[in-house]
């Protein structure tokens, strides 16, 4: 309950998203991140929190009726991190699991946050089977396999039955498929990076948007390469800006990149 919180629920609520799910706590801080901008666009975080409000969300606070309303329950791994925030996350995911809703999850590792590396790898794959999509970077799959993440083996080493689909993202390479039934790749797209932050959300964004209109995706290959190919022109368009929500597309101009081509 500050003024950083005002301000988010604030900035949700002017890009059209529902907040009536945020809650506002009165004995912590909002967490604030810090973003450093390497030459070539990519970034480094640093993290004030300790503990900050998101970490506090405990299972009594949980709008269970909110979760049961959507197609997709999406999340990370920071929430894994510490209790009671933990607890409520768990609680949540199994809530969304038993009433039907797709799991999407993106385990976006920030492994400051975490006690160890190790701690990180534990914390992650701990809920790792619960989910009905995934989608990990090669550099997320290079962590938490500790080996090579271009090797298919290491890959599919993180499969599970019962998983729908997996993505890994390459960057400006584009993404990589795999599915009980087919398997691919997608070219990206060669734009003017300036800043990559947001670049994921904006590809997971673009693609649970289209998931949630039509799931048969994940068993249609044809759709799914197209709906990817939406999602890799998302994230290329993402990095040509900076910041993370000022520099998410529109359908427009995703759609105008990909008649342009991946060169």
């Amino acid at each position: 309950d500050d003024e950083f919180g005002h301000m988010l629920v604030e900035i949700l609520k002017q890009n059209g998203v529902n907040a009536e799910g945020c809650l506002f706590d009165q004995h912590a801080r909002t967490a604030l991140a810090f973003v450093t901008l390497k030459s070539n666009g990519e970034r480094e975080f640093m993290f004030y929190r300790n503990p900050s409000a998101d970490m506090l969300l405990t299972e009594a606070e949980l709008n269970l009726d909110l979760i049961h309303r959507t197609r997709i329950f999406h999340y990370g791994s920071i929430s894994l991190i510490t209790e009671p925030c933990r607890s409520a996350h768990v609680s949540a995911m199994r809530a969304a699991k038993s009433a039907g809703i797709l799991c999407s999850y993106d385990p976006n590792v920030r492994l400051p946050l975490w006690p160890s590396a190790q701690a990180a790898r534990d914390g992650i794959m701990s809920i790792w089977k619960e989910a009905d999509f995934i989608k990990v970077s090669d550099e997320e799959v290079a962590f938490l396999t500790q080996g090579d993440a271009h090797d298919e083996k290491n890959v599919l080493s993180l499969w599970f039955d019962g998983l729908q689909l997996l993505v890994v993202t390459d960057g400006e390479k584009g993404c990589r498929y795999f599915t009980k039934d087919f398997k691919g790749s997608l070219p990206g797209y060669s734009v003017n990076t300036v800043d990559t932050t947001g670049a994921s959300d904006a590809f997971v964004g673009s693609l649970l948007l289209n998931v949630a209109k039509d799931d048969s995706i994940f068993y249609n290959e044809a759709k799914l390469r197209e709906v990817l190919q939406f999602s890799n022109a998302c994230g290329a368009i993402c990095t040509t800006k900076k910041g993370a929500i000022p520099a998410l597309p529109t359908t427009a101009t995703a759609l105008e990149l990909i008649s342009k081509g991946t060169n």
